[in-house]
């Protein structure tokens, strides 16, 4: 009996110094390291994508989507077996449409063979923010070049990247190309996607290599004059938008043309790219919708034609987010993941064939 207890100490003593040592871990704060995806790089919150106190036109909406860290890329390397994030929250949003994973969470992607792997994710739970969430762990201790996508709908305060105590962590170069602004709407702001690195604009720019900025806002994409401001004062070499998503055909009669001049006014020579609207899933048995939908989509189609002759350096591209069977949809509005990646993958090559003719490759 006295052997069984004494082999039992010295098991709990063994488990004890094992997950202690497993446990143990240093931090470094993610803006100490390379930040890469944000449109305005010198906002005073870092975790923030515009100084929204620097454009007062913003209503408290747009103030709060545009605050989010939405697109945000921590990019470093580390030989650390295990790495976690602790988050100092400003505002979590639970939006009830995404999972926690993409409102809160945070998504890694590591670098094999030259290409962008995706390596774990993580979030604390809703009744315990205040804990470090585990992304991954059990890693071979090798240096590996990370990727770690920020929240999509939180703002933040703090993020701080844990380690093992005795392993290293250090800034990377940007690892993607050129600065090319992307505005839209929720489906630009990924939701319903399960995670960060699932948003279109994240799967464009690591299959491509091309730096997508993205400022999705949700609803708040309404071809607004303080957006096209906030852009046009960016640091870009073009503009993609997925503009028509959210407004009325009767904003976009009204707004397009001084949104465009205004971009031009500061930019004159960046392709200014317009995506369609995609083919929302409601439409399939809904006949009043189908209606409104495809009004929507030939007028907002017809106004950019109409751009095309007044404007150099417009141009119009088709995404695609569905397939014949018409189940890539996660709530009828919103694609899934798979409606991200096929929209993502569907306006590569006429994105990259409009990019390439202003040396943008």
């Amino acid at each position: 009996m006295k052997q069984i207890f004494r082999q039992w100490v010295v098991l709990l003593l063994l488990t004890t110094v094992f997950s202690t040592a497993a446990s143990a871990q240093k931090y470094i704060e993610a803006s100490d390291l390379t930040l890469v995806g944000k449109l305005r790089p010198d906002t005073p919150h870092i975790y923030n994508r515009i100084d929204t106190l620097a454009y007062p036109g913003l209503t408290r909406s747009e103030i709060s989507r545009a605050r989010m860290s939405a697109g945000i890329i921590v990019a470093f390397r580390t030989d650390s077996k295990r790495i976690v994030v602790r988050t100092d929250y400003e505002y979590r949003e639970e939006a009830l449409k995404s999972s926690p994973l993409l409102y809160g969470g945070y998504d890694l992607y590591i670098r094999k063979d030259g290409k962008w792997l995706w390596a774990g994710a993580g979030v604390s739970k809703n009744n315990a923010i205040d804990k470090p969430a585990e992304i991954i762990k059990a890693m071979d201790g090798s240096m590996h070049e990370c990727l770690l996508y920020l929240p999509m709908y939180s703002i933040l305060n703090s993020v701080k990247i844990g380690i093992d105590e005795k392993a290293t962590i250090e800034a990377i170069p940007n690892p993607f190309r050129h600065r090319v602004a992307i505005f839209g709407s929720s489906f630009t702001h990924a939701a319903c996607a399960s995670r960060a690195g699932l948003s279109y604009p994240a799967i464009f720019t690591r299959d491509t290599g091309i730096n997508l900025l993205s400022l999705g806002v949700s609803g708040q994409c309404k071809l607004q004059p303080v957006f096209a401001n906030i852009i046009a004062d960016a640091d870009i070499d073009a503009l993609i938008l997925d503009a028509f998503s959210n407004p009325k055909p009767e904003e976009v009669e009204e707004r397009l043309f001084p949104f465009i001049e205004t971009i031009q006014a500061k930019h004159p020579d960046i392709p200014i790219i317009f995506q369609t609207t995609i083919y929302r899933e409601w439409r399939n048995f809904n006949t009043r919708f189908i209606k409104y939908e495809a009004d929507r989509y030939d007028r907002c189609v017809a106004k950019v034609k109409e751009a095309q002759k007044k404007y150099k350096n417009i141009y119009l591209v088709y995404p695609n987010a569905t397939d014949e069977w018409h189940d890539t949809s996660a709530d009828g509005t919103h694609p899934n993941d798979r409606g991200y990646i096929l929209w993502a993958r569907s306006i590569e090559k006429p994105v990259l064939k409009i990019l390439r003719k202003y040396g943008i490759k």
